[in-house]
């Protein structure tokens, strides 16, 4: 026998079942890019280092709410290829402080292009060409870079170029880990330091 109240009954309920489901699904929360929680800090290897005599490990920061970030990089000198034969042994310390000015992403608050002031000392001796003793080179350089950082997932590049002065007991070769000075077009400056390179690391 036909029970056309218990169909409708029924049919009530599915509707309220419709009707909830649908409700939950447009309301509840979903996880979006937007709501990934950011990656604050990265690690990175200055690319190609190796080929120059060292190898370069940095640490970097971001500050959110300001825009900007802090990087800390180390140079280990002699783990690399000694391109200049002279077998250098030390390090370089520096430090860079990063203003974000264009491109910049809150939930990617390593990207964007930056303007970065920089601190960098080198310690290292070396053996000279022509006395073939051991020689010290203690250089300090005050610089200012451009670049662009990028992020991708968990993935992150940096380049810049940049230059400043520098000053100190230098070196025959004019390079210290992590900048060098001026020898081109014939001429040799030890207070000019030029700084360019990439960086590439991962986010966490």
């Amino acid at each position: 026998m036909y029970d056309s109240k218990r169909c409708d009954t029924l049919s009530v309920g599915r509707a309220l079942i419709f009707v909830a489901l649908v409700a939950v699904l447009t309301l509840a929360p979903t996880r979006t890019a937007a709501q990934e929680k950011p990656y604050l800090n990265a690690v990175k290897l200055t690319f190609l280092s190796w080929s120059s005599g060292s190898t370069k490990i940095s640490y970097e920061r971001a500050f959110p709410r300001l825009e900007q970030s802090g990087e800390l990089c180390a140079s280990f000198i002699s783990m690399g290829h000694d391109k200049y034969d002279n077998n250098p042994l030390g390090f370089t310390l520096r430090y860079g402080h990063k203003f974000f000015v264009a491109g910049y992403d809150a939930q990617k608050p390593l990207q964007g292009f930056y303007v970065r002031p920089e601190a960098i000392y080198s310690h290292y001796d070396y053996t000279h060409s022509v006395t073939g003793l051991r020689t010290p080179a203690r250089m300090g350089a005050l610089l200012a870079t451009v670049g662009y950082q990028l992020c991708v997932r968990r993935f992150i590049a940096d380049a810049w170029v940049g230059g400043g002065y520098s000053f100190g007991t230098p070196a025959e070769t004019g390079y210290y880990h992590g900048f060098q000075t001026w020898k081109w077009f014939n001429t040799t400056n030890e207070n000019i330091a030029l700084s360019f390179s990439i960086r590439l690391g991962f986010l966490f």
